[in-house]
């Protein structure tokens, strides 16, 4: 009869095992963040006794394909031409989803206007038809958020197009939680800048061109 031998010493493969396990345990343990676009905006004011209404209807936002992710996409602060795509930092949504959202609610919430993009449009209401491009949206931990966008703008019963551009920057201190409010603060600069050429346009049915 054959007998099995035991040393008292764990198999040979026993340390690799665990220190595989410990590895999946320190990945387990780091959960994921998610972040906003989104910020908070003071409502504006009613419109006027009988004014009517505005309306505005967003298309979905443009973004360089490297960004359109949920991960955040970060630059170095070396420079140079790598970035460094965070799996454990992403934004709530897609990147260009989210962005479209925040800029929708924040246009919306300074112009009192209604967003007819999801929900329709009542009647033959006019509809401002806003589509913005992202030409550049580049952070650097510890450095800046630099962003650069393109929107036009065409009410649905005009035939005229304005065309409009906007580039913002603003510092961020060290650390990812400020690198988003970062871009959270340039992304509402954008939807300030946005509602307020749909305001110049509303205003003066004869401007060609874009008023920030």
């Amino acid at each position: 009869m054959n007998q099995k031998t035991t040393t008292g010493f764990p198999p040979a493969w026993a340390p690799a095992a665990a220190a595989a396990l410990l590895a999946l345990a320190g990945c387990a343990s780091q959960p994921d963040n998610y972040y906003t676009l989104a910020s908070p905006v003071a409502e504006a004011a009613p419109p006027a006794a009988g004014a009517a209404p505005i309306y505005i209807e967003l298309a979905p936002v443009a973004v360089p394909e490297r960004l359109a992710r949920p991960q955040m996409v970060v630059g170095r602060a070396s420079g140079g031409v790598q970035v460094d795509v965070l799996e454990q930092h992403r934004w709530a949504a897609s990147f260009e989803n989210e962005l479209r959202d925040a800029l929708s609610s924040g246009i919306a919430e300074r112009l009192g206007a209604i967003d007819v993009t999801k929900a329709g449009r009542p009647g033959a209401q006019p509809v401002w038809r806003i589509a913005v491009q992202v030409r550049q949206f580049d952070a650097v931990d510890g450095g800046r958020v630099e962003a650069g966008f393109s929107w036009t703008l065409r009410r649905a019963d005009e035939a005229r197009i304005l065309s409009c551009q906007l580039n913002v920057g603003e510092p961020v201190a060290r650390g990812i939680d400020a690198l988003a409010q970062g871009a959270q603060r340039v992304t509402a600069a954008a939807a300030a800048a946005i509602a307020r050429s749909v305001s110049a346009a509303q205003a003066n049915a004869a401007a060609t061109a874009c008023a920030l």
